[in-house]
């Protein structure tokens, strides 16, 4: 059992409070922090937590409770501050995405949970999906050879699906694509190289900043990424981590992962298609905790036996995932310009 505190009680933070953590038996909440007296009076009311486990600062509910982790849900601008004092007070750290807001951030903290012998992990839940996962193992396995071509599309009409954050800088690369720029490098098992990126912000869209983008991505094994997102398409809705297409040397791997909309849930799919013939669906084995339960589910089992299983998205290993986001940001502000990992990673 893991003795566990959540920082950030927010929109989304009460999400997880309310929604992922009571479904992970391994973790046992003891105290829970929010600098807004109403968020913490919110999980008083509404979820009948004790007033003694409840705090409105991280030092005081780091001297009125023993936690081995803190599990922190909070605007993105508060990541790295927040992630940084747990650190320093001996908390191993589960953190949303993006876990810095610049890539010396993200360095400085994951220095500084290696030097405190903790465990940073950075949510990213869509690795947790029967899809991807079995996507990856037959990459994995070579089940159709080489990769030559890998083609994603996003699509989403932000203004008629309740999206809140108009002005929100980069809200499709930082908020939406890092998800998919996360699972290409889990499922190619591979690190990306350069990157090509335009964006841009459409007539009569309410968005402050640009929410279509379209991407070239090179990895180091020699496989190109297509990659096209909207937050602002009149086309079909595609799942939330988009339909993907990987073409192999001798046939196709077909998928798409968290089919949700307009509340409805959809199951993962995956099919195979041998060139020259017909795509044929495959069974998805289940996954015992998906999404946000698999994060927090993951890195309790990290802390309870030492061992850190394959696909795991410490904060060592998203530097790469944060960096694909800079990468296509930088790309798209030079109008397209090749750019290379290494120079954002420097």
């Amino acid at each position: 059992m893991v003795k566990a505190i959540q920082v950030g009680l927010g929109h989304w933070g009460f999400s997880w409070t309310k929604e992922v953590i009571p479904k992970v038996p391994s973790i046992h909440m003891v105290g829970y922090v929010d600098s807004n007296p109403d968020a913490v009076k919110r999980v008083q009311s509404e979820l009948g937590i004790e007033e003694k486990r409840c705090f409105l600062s991280l030092d005081e509910a780091a001297k009125g409770v023993e936690a081995d982790l803190a599990i922190c849900t909070l605007r993105t601008e508060a990541h790295y501050p927040v992630v940084k004092r747990c650190l320093e007070l001996g908390f191993n750290v589960l953190v949303e995405k993006p876990f810095a807001s610049t890539i010396a951030q993200a360095k400085e903290l994951v220095d500084l949970a290696k030097a405190n012998g903790r465990v940073l992990m950075v949510s990213q839940n869509y690795r947790f999906q029967p899809a991807p996962i079995a996507a990856a193992e037959l990459i994995g396995a070579q089940k159709f050879g080489p990769v030559n071509l890998v083609s994603i599309d996003f699509r989403r009409h932000a203004p008629s699906q309740g999206y809140r954050y108009w002005d929100m800088p980069d809200p499709l690369l930082a908020d939406m694509s890092i998800h998919h720029f996360d699972l290409m490098r889990m499922v190619l098992s591979d690190e990306p190289k350069r990157v090509s990126c335009r964006t841009w912000n459409p007539a009569a869209s309410p968005f402050g900043h640009h929410p279509i983008g379209v991407a070239t991505l090179e990895f180091e094994k020699g496989t190109i990424v297509s990659y096209r997102g909207s937050w602002m398409s009149s086309g079909p809705v595609t799942p939330w981590a988009g339909e993907w297409t990987m073409d192999c040397s001798e046939g196709e791997i077909i998928w798409s992962s968290r089919d949700h909309f307009m509340g409805k849930a959809g199951p993962d799919r995956l099919s195979l298609r041998e060139r020259d013939k017909e795509a044929v669906a495959v069974p998805l084995a289940p996954v015992e905790f998906t999404d946000r339960t698999g994060t927090l589910a993951a890195i309790a089992k990290v802390i309870e036996s030492g061992s850190v299983p394959a696909r795991f998205s410490s904060g060592e290993d998203n530097l790469h995932s944060l960096a694909l986001v800079q990468a296509t940001i930088t790309s798209a502000a030079r109008g397209g310009e090749w750019v290379d990992i290494a120079e954002i990673m420097q």
